[in-house]
């Protein structure tokens, strides 16, 4: 940067710090009386420890009550006391960023696990950013190849596109994320997870992620033992990341599990600052960070983010809270069916309860023909599939049902795929439409 540009930002910097003094812990949060500050401002809270000496604890301001700063700590309650000094900077939350971090696992505030330095030539951005211009959003007229085939040949998505994955606890939504991670065409792939169990995080990136995926891959990660704001703010990482690569042309595959993790943690803050619970104990707020962090993704002018958000149903219950806020925003939903799992099929991918809503923008006529063929024969045998397995229904009383009942294992053994198998868009093109002509591949 010329001397003359630095010159230009020196009115803009402040030689002043401002400081307060915590006078209150209330259950999650800290009161202090100052910094002057905004809402999101990080402040850091100097702690004196007898054990540990003199540390920094950084927490996020949330809220205001009358002339008291309430702050949300992004780490566990520990060592704070009365008169603690608390430091203002006057700025959110940042992270850095660049292609030096493929293959790297972070945390919230986008440091790596396994707390080697950061490389050099790295990016500082904002975790939040505001949604681009509707009106600069290019419309998603090209498919993006995930290489699963029930999605590539039923639910076809276009690059830009946000999907839910929707489905209860065990039902193979993080076995779905591994192999769209490993066998997607996207150029990177994001992926946050958000509450997981500990365990759960290093056997998510070496059992279904693996080296293959991990080596294009980010991922961001916040458990479940860690503080509610660190599991919002694992969310907002992953998505800064993603935009920072969308900018520079290129195409983005977002993979996050799960945003009903994220409701809840924005919950248990709404909740401690005061917000009154409305929908089944969710708070205002939660309604007000779904639209704000989902519509981040998709197109602009640069490149794309295509986004696959995986959202937990309380006993299977497609219609509560969360399910039914993020299927109104997101541009289609693969619903995973728990009967099906248990039958044997993977991916367990219940296609009549399925829908993309651009399949019809994006997919050649012949393959959007091929796949309603299909889907209406499977349906078919779903309506009678009852009074078949009791033999109730007589061969020759229903000329399609007759059919459905020909197509069936077809169609399930097109639906099924292994863990580790790849498939491509052209296969899996040429295999449903040989198959809704009467083909047996």
């Amino acid at each position: 940067m010329r001397a003359a540009d630095l010159i230009q930002h020196i009115p803009n910097i402040s030689t002043l710090k401002k400081f307060g003094r915590v006078t209150r812990v209330v259950g999650l949060m800290i009161e202090s009386q100052g910094p002057e500050s905004s809402i999101g401002d990080v402040c850091k809270i100097h702690v004196q420890s007898a054990t540990t000496g003199h540390h920094i604890m950084l927490a996020e301001v949330v809220g205001f009550k009358d002339e008291i700063v309430i702050l949300m700590p992004y780490s566990a309650l520990r060592e704070i006391s009365i008169g603690c000094l608390v430091e203002g900077t006057g700025k959110p939350l940042e992270i850095k960023v660049g292609s030096e971090l493929i293959g790297k696992v972070l945390d919230s505030m986008g440091q790596p696990y396994d707390h080697t330095p950061l490389p050099r030539g790295l990016v500082s951005v904002p975790t939040e950013n505001d949604p681009p211009n509707p009106m600069t959003r290019p419309p998603i007229n090209e498919r993006i190849e995930v290489g699963v085939k029930a999605i590539d040949g039923m639910l076809t998505v276009g690059k830009g596109q946000r999907v839910g994955i929707f489905a209860g606890s065990g039902v193979g939504k993080s076995t779905l994320l591994g192999m769209i991670a490993r066998n997607t065409k996207a150029d990177i792939n994001v992926i946050a997870l958000v509450g997981e169990r500990g365990r759960e995080v290093r056997e998510f990136i070496e059992r279904d992620l693996g080296p293959e995926g991990l080596s294009r891959s980010i991922v961001v990660a916040a458990t479940g033992d860690q503080p509610a704001l660190m599991r919002i703010k694992a969310a907002f990482t992953a998505t800064a990341i993603a935009e920072y690569f969308r900018d520079r042309g290129m195409d983005v595959m977002l993979m996050m599990d799960s945003v009903t993790r994220v409701a809840m943690a924005q919950r248990e803050v709404g909740l401690a600052i005061g917000e009154p619970p409305a929908t089944r104990g969710y708070t205002p707020s939660v309604f007000a960070i779904l639209p704000s962090l989902l519509e981040r993704t998709g197109t602009n002018t640069k490149g794309t983010i295509t986004a696959f958000y995986t959202v937990l149903v309380d006993g299977d219950d497609m219609n509560e809270p969360i399910a039914d806020a993020v299927r109104g925003i997101l541009d289609g939903h693969i619903v995973l069916d728990r009967t099906l799992a248990n039958k044997g099929q993977y991916p367990a991918i219940n296609v009549l309860k399925s829908v993309s809503r651009l399949m019809n923008h994006i997919a050649e006529p012949e393959h959007v023909k091929a796949a309603a063929r299909l889907r209406e024969l499977y349906y078919a045998y779903a309506k009678s599939e009852d009074l078949i397995n009791i033999g109730a229904y007589k061969r020759g009383t229903s000329r399609e049902i007759d059919e459905a009942i020909q197509y069936e294992p077809l169609i399930t053994g097109f639906l099924k795929q292994g863990f580790k198998d790849k498939v491509s868009l052209n296969q899996t093109m040429d295999e449903i439409i040989d198959l809704s002509n009467g083909g047996t591949k």
